[in-house]
């Protein structure tokens, strides 16, 4: 009998419990990039010196010039972060429709 529930126990696994674990990895890996590429960081320092910097005099500058280069860093770590969420989305649809797309092998 527990032959007839071999294909029961592999789509609970690919279709309920895979993904839960995927998601979970998923989630992990986008928290770890986050804080590797330090964006929260820079959004919430955004309007502060790139540098520190208090001088009398370069106060404006520093802040200005702040924000011109964080404009670029940022967009360049959303391109990247949304490079890595277009991968996730792919691989998990890839995912869920392996096992389809093997039994459409078998079939054509």
């Amino acid at each position: 009998m527990f032959y007839l529930s071999i294909p029961i126990i592999f789509l609970k696994f690919w279709y309920l419990e895979a993904p839960i674990g995927l998601i979970r990895f998923f989630s992990s890996l986008n928290n770890s990039t986050l804080q590797l590429l330090s964006l929260p960081l820079l959004i919430k320092t955004y309007f502060k010196p790139w540098k520190n910097e208090y001088r009398k005099g370069l106060v404006a500058f520093s802040i200005a010039m702040g924000i011109f280069i964080k404009t670029f860093v940022i967009s360049a770590e959303l391109l990247i972060f949304f490079l890595i969420l277009i991968f996730e989305i792919l691989f998990f649809i890839t995912f869920l429709f392996w096992p389809v797309g093997t039994v459409l092998i078998l079939f054509l």
